[in-house]
């Protein structure tokens, strides 16, 4: 079976308007590995997001036209923090968190700085970071923590 790996796809500056649509769409993409680990909790899913929402630094993935997911990049140590990149998971599976996860990388080695995240023990999402360069830096029960230095340019 061939799945369509092209879509239109954009990011746009995320608004406090945004909050929410966010906030339902990480309790819906983040359910199944919080529950295999025992830790969703309805209410706790969502309040997380209220209460680390930056929206200077997230953008808005648009789908068609459509809000699809969020992603923010926040500054964090000697680069960034590659924090609530959730993508609709109807449009999971078709290259675009990879196309978006790829776009946002070239900034950020533009600027020659490393990137970090975290992402649940067991998530489907940790191969796409290892895909795009992310290396395991630390690990706990629940999350493992990656990071992702930029290329060295060559002479």
């Amino acid at each position: 079976m061939h799945v369509r790996t092209t879509q239109s796809w954009a990011l746009r500056p995320a608004t406090a308007a945004d909050l929410e649509a966010i906030a339902e769409i990480r309790a819906v993409v983040m359910r199944p590995d919080l529950v295999r680990l025992g830790r969703y909790d309805e209410q706790r899913v969502r309040q997380r997001l209220r209460d680390s929402y930056l929206p200077e630094y997230t953008s808005v993935i648009v789908v068609d036209g459509r809000f699809a997911g969020s992603v923010t990049l926040r500054p964090f140590e000697d680069g960034r923090c590659l924090e609530s990149f959730f993508l609709d998971s109807a449009l999971q599976g078709r290259g675009i968190g990879s196309s978006v996860l790829g776009a946002l990388l070239a900034r950020t080695d533009a600027e020659g700085v490393p990137v970090r995240l975290n992402v649940l023990q067991g998530s489907a999402a940790r191969r796409l970071y290892e895909r795009h360069g992310f290396v395991l830096e630390r690990e706990d029960p629940v999350d493992v923590f990656m990071v992702r230095r930029p290329p060295v340019p060559t002479a």
